[in-house]
This record gives structure tokens, sequence and C-alpha cells, in this order.
């Protein structure tokens, strides 16, 4: 903590020093725009999008993006393939940590819908800038506001209901702008019953509440600077989860931050940013609503962050470059807590995150060179020193009776490279890149204790011993576009040294009952995945548009053994009309057999599935006020399907009919 406070007593003395080289008028460009299309950088946006869409059913519509869902509600994203632990999630740039070890509660799902402006998705190493990576970064940023030469005030009220889980949407959004300040805030409220799959079967324990509040506080300090405050709550209780054997009472988080920025008009720096965040999580499983439980368990977990990142932004000639320094302090803590039937019996206690603190400190750098008009060399490069401690000296001597020598003290280098290479011509555009980049094991993979995988039915006890992953890839894409027609084609091969994966330990004896086994975290010679990705469209007229997808993934260990949570070969297609204020689509979605399943690590084969979708939207003008309608189909057919993504392949959504509706003030 006290290298943090220096480093943000550095950060602001930076900010007030670049202010004498040169400044220029600030020119905010986020104009408040209700239940707006949300951006997404490098990916193929989709095509079909109903407003008040949870946002892991929207990220889900991604070619490099796909979704482990474990019940209704907060679903893990998979980038490239690979799982949280290999990827970088933050919201605005703060890194946030989930507080679960069973992975309830990935950072997505504290944002909600209707205060993203857009997603900032990278893929492999490139996805470093917040921290380190190898499978990619995903970058959550909310709606900000902005200022204006006379007083003005904006407001929405949102609301819609989904007929399958009886699920009611409520929310609200207000912006007020002024020339020195403005203020934004929103709100969205959600209650879900249990959702019917596929013939109306009812899929007990996926039910869920949630409330997420969001506010920002902009002022400006003169004409080129401005300070901005931000504050997000999100609260999820009597959350179910049907894939797994416990739900969640409790998932709330608190995420403040506030940033000071500026821009500068001459010289070699353009825009200056610095950042200093908190956030807080609490996460609470239990089992109290589940029948014929053989013992009650409570499950908490805690995550707490402290941070940092200062951001600069430049240009010289043919340059344009980007400089970030990023530094964070993470606690993460879970206790597991066991009450027998029998109350003579003693209950049983122990640390499944045996109070784990993680600090990291890292340098981002970026260089975009414009070689010619057709040409430009884009390389990045990020070096950073982690260390993590367990404080807890209980909890430290758990770990010690597998790893007797287990120091409480870690330290790790870390750090990536990456060279892309673009060019244009004619109606082509193709590039390629290299990279080479190190991530750290994630808390579970180094100090898990005990953590049960309902999957595969093992518990999994983390290595401390492990070396940090290593990453090799190669990516490519080449595209074209004329007359209407738009094409690209886009691939990523990744060769992962002492790959981190858990394997079955014959001498160490199960704690959970029912469980197969013990696994401990080890790190394989080697494991490689490859991706890509096929986007073809064509514009029929100024109306209509046809769009459709093909991604291929794969996957395979040292031992040539198929990787888990490897998407087979899937496919989406959509048709859409649009004329003044009204617009609808139709689109085909699924998954070819999953005949690339990995039995060694307790997967099985998943049958293949199509479904059909059809939106239509309309938009009605009064004066100043507007009524936006958003209605539609989703699964027409009533399909009943799983997914290889599905854990413990529960079945998805059956048929469901949605409305949405935004009233603009």
């Amino acid at each position: 903590m006290k290298h943090l406070k220096h480093l943000s007593y550095l950060s602001v003395s930076l900010f007030f020093c670049l202010n004498s080289f040169g400044q220029k008028t600030i020119t905010d460009t986020l104009q408040p725009e209700s239940l707006s299309e949300i951006v997404i950088l490098q990916s193929t946006k989709p095509v079909a999008f109903k407003p008040l869409a949870t946002l892991d059913s929207y990220l889900e519509q991604f070619q490099n993006v796909s979704l482990v869902k474990r019940g209704a509600y907060a679903w893990e994203p998979l980038i490239n393939s690979m799982p949280t632990e290999r990827t970088s999630l933050t919201i605005d740039g703060m890194h946030i940590f989930n507080a679960c070890t069973d992975k309830m509660d990935p950072i997505t799902s504290y944002v909600e819908i209707n205060n993203l402006s857009m997603v900032r998705l990278t893929s492999g190493q490139q996805g470093s800038q917040h921290g380190p990576t190898i499978g990619g970064g995903m970058d959550l940023v909310s709606k900000k506001g902005s200022f204006s030469e006379e007083a003005q005030n904006n407001a929405d009220i949102q609301s819609g209901y989904d007929s399958n889980n009886r699920q009611f949407i409520l929310g609200g959004a207000f912006h007020h702008s002024a020339p020195r300040w403005y203020f934004d805030g929103s709100a969205l409220y959600r209650n879900a019953d249990n959702y019917r799959a596929g013939g109306n079967e009812e899929v007990l324990y996926s039910s869920y509440k949630k409330l997420n509040l969001a506010s920002n506080l902009g002022y400006a300090l003169n004409p080129h600077q401005r300070i901005e405050a931000a504050v997000i709550y999100d609260k999820a209780t009597d959350v179910g989860y049907p894939a797994l054997p416990m739900d969640v009472s409790l998932a709330e988080a608190l995420i403040t931050s506030i940033k000071l920025e500026s821009h500068f008009e001459d010289g070699f720096i353009n825009h200056w940013e610095t950042k200093l965040y908190y956030n807080t999580i609490t996460h609470r499983m239990d089992d109290t609503k589940r029948p014929a439980v053989p013992i009650h368990m409570d499950m908490p977990g805690w995550s707490t962050t402290y941070g940092l990142y200062s951001k600069l932004n430049g240009s010289l000639d043919k340059h344009q470059w980007t400089a970030q320094l990023n530094a964070y302090q993470n606690t993460s803590l879970a206790e597991m807590t066991m009450y027998p039937n029998n109350p003579d019996e003693l209950s049983m206690f122990m640390y499944t995150w045996p109070d784990v603190h993680t600090f990291y400190t890292g340098l981002f750098i970026k260089d975009l060179y414009q070689i010619d008009a057709r040409q430009s060399l884009n390389i990045s490069g990020s070096l950073g020193n982690q260390t993590s401690e367990i404080k807890n000296n209980t909890a430290l001597e758990s770990m010690q009776i597998f790893y007797p020598n287990m120091e409480s003290r870690k330290n790790r280098f870390l750090g990536n490279i990456a060279i892309n290479y673009e060019n244009e011509w004619k109606k082509w555009k193709f590039g390629g890149g290299l990279a080479y980049g190190l991530r750290a094991p994630s808390v579970s993979e180094a100090y898990g204790f005990y953590l049960f995988n309902s999957s595969d039915r093992y518990d999994y006890i983390g290595n401390p011993d492990l070396k940090n992953e290593k990453s090799l890839e190669a990516n490519a894409y080449i595209s074209y576009e004329n007359n209407g027609w738009k094409s690209k084609l886009n691939g990523s091969f990744f060769h992962l040294s002492d790959y981190i994966i858990g394997k079955p330990v014959d001498d160490f004896i199960a704690m959970t009952i029912g469980a197969d086994g013990v696994k401990r975290y080890i790190a394989l010679d080697h494991a490689q995945i490859f991706t890509a990705q096929w986007m073809l469209s064509y514009q029929f007229t100024d109306h209509w548009n046809w769009t459709g997808n093909i991604n291929y993934h794969y996957g395979q260990d040292s031992d040539k053994n198929n990787l888990p949570l490897i998407s087979p070969l899937s496919y989406s297609s959509s048709l859409q009309y649009k004329k003044e204020r009204f617009n609808t689509a139709l689109a085909l979605q699924g998954n070819a057999l999953k005949s690339n399943f990995a039995p060694t690590y307790g997967e099985e084969r998943t049958a293949a599935y199509a479904i059909v979708n059809i939106n239509a939207g309309y938009l009605w003008q009064f004066g100043k006020q507007s009524l936006n309608l958003k209605t539609g189909i989703e699964n027409i057919l009533d399909t009943n399907y799983t997914t290889f993504a599905d854990w413990n392949h529960i079945p998805r959504l059956g048929r469901n009919i949605f409305i949405n509706l935004s009233l603009a003030l």
C-alpha cells in the first residue's frame, strides 16, 4: 500500500506539471443517447439486439467471445477460448477481481446495459494495456456525460418484460449538462423467475433479482482540464445457479474512481489522464434453498482492490504513441464453514482463498507507425512486477500441509511484446503479427484450497510453485469490400508453454461429499489453441442487409488430449430491414456437434443445435419526446438445447417473447 500511495502522488504531480507544456480546449463528443447501439471495437457487431438484454447475452453474439453459463445470470466470458485467468477484464480501465471461488461473479455482472457506452475488445496480447494477458482484453466503458454551452436536462425511462421467465425490467437515466459541470445517473432493476427450456421444461434455481445504480460527475477546472468522479453500485440477491450445488444469497459491488484529464494543443504530448480507483465485492454462497443437502455450507468471499493508471497519448511525425502506468493491490479472501446435521457435532471451517494480497505495477508502451498512406506498423509491449503474499498464518499453515517449504511471499516478473503489420491495397486489407507474453497463476491456481468443480466432480488444490505460463502467438487477417459486399477472415494461433491445468492426485482425499477425487494444478509442457472467424455481409439495397459468421476453434495439450471449453464449429446468419423509423431482423444461430470434447478433463459430447430469432422495432416522435418500442421472439421453435459452454449441460432458454420500451423526455 505504501508503494501505491507513492505512485498516486507521482501521478497527480505529473498532471499539474504537464499542464504548463501547452493546452487546448476540451471537445466533448460523448453526447448522451438513450439506449444507443453499443460500439464493439475490433469485432463484428451483432445485428439483432434487444435494448434491455443482459450484458451476458449481448457479449455472446461476438465472434471471438463465448460465455460459460452456470445459470441465468453472471456468465463467465471467454476470449479466444481462454477463461478469465488468461484474459484481462476491466471496467473503465479499472482492475476488478471476482470474490467467488466458483466464478459465479465475473466483473461483467457488475455493469448494466443501460450504462454501457462501448466495449473495447482486443485479441491476444494486444489487450495488455491495462495489465498482463495472453488471451485478450475486454474493457467495459460506461457512459459519460458532456459539457454544453447552456444548461440542459435529458432523461429517459426504460421498461421491459420477458415472457419465458416472467422477467420484469425497470430503469431510467438522467443527464444534466452545463458549461462547467455535468451529472449523469442511471438505475436498472431486474426480477426474474425460473426460466423454462424448450418443451416447457422448468429449470429450477434459475431465478434472480438485481439492482444496478451508476453515476458520474464532471467538473471543468478550466477550458482545458476536467476532473471526473464515478460510482457504480450493484446488488444481486436470491441468485440461483442450476448447474452448481449452491446458490448465491448476495453479490454486492461498490466501484468508485476519480479521474484527472487534460488535453494539449502543441508538443509531443496530446492527452493525459490519471485515474485513482477503489472497489470492493462481497459474495455469499449458500445452499439453504436446496433440498436434501447432506451437510449445510456457507461460503462467503471478499475481494478489495485499490489501484491507479496514468496514461499519456502523443504524436510525433508518423508516430502515434501511448504510455500507461498501471498499479493495483488486490486482497482475495474466501471461507467455507460446514454445519453437520447432528447438532452435537462441531462445525468445520477452512480458508478456500487464504487472504492473498497481490500487488502489481507495470508499464505499457505502444507505438503506431504510419509507414505510408497504405501501411502501418503497431508495436506494443509491457513490463511488470507482481508480488503475492498470504497474510493469514492459519491459512498459510493449511497450505503448508501440501507444500511444507512454502513461503508466504512470491515475486514474479511479467511482460509481453506484440508486433502487428497492416496494409491496404485497392479494396483489400490484410495484416498479421507475432506476440510473446507471460501470465502469473491466478489466486485459485496458486493458492486455492479444496475448490469443488461440479462439472468434473473434483476438488482442486492450488500450487504456489507453478511457473509463469508463456504464450507465443501468431495472428493474421484479410478483408475485402466492394459493391455492397464485405468479407473478413481472421485467425490466431497460440502455443502456450507451462500450460496450467488441474490433474488428479491419488495421494489426497476429497473434502466434498460425492467428489470423485482431488486435482492439483500443474504445468503441462505445452498446449495449443487455434481460432478462426469468417464474416460475410451484403447490402442489397439501402434498406436490406444480410450478414453471416462462421467460427472455428481447436485446442490440444502436449499429450494430444483435447482441451476443455473449446467451441465446436459455430455459425450465425441474419437478414435485416430498416426504413425510416421501422426496423426488423430475422436471425439463425447454432453449433455443430461437439466432437472435439475433452473426456480427459471431464467434458462430454454436446449435440448440434440451431435456433431462430426475430425482432422488430419502431420509433415514435412527439416533439422533443420520443418512444422507442422493440419486441421480438427468441427461440421461435422452442428448441430444447444445450451448448458446449453450459455447465453440466443445463438447457438454455426456450421460446421467449420480449418487449422493451424506452421513453425519452
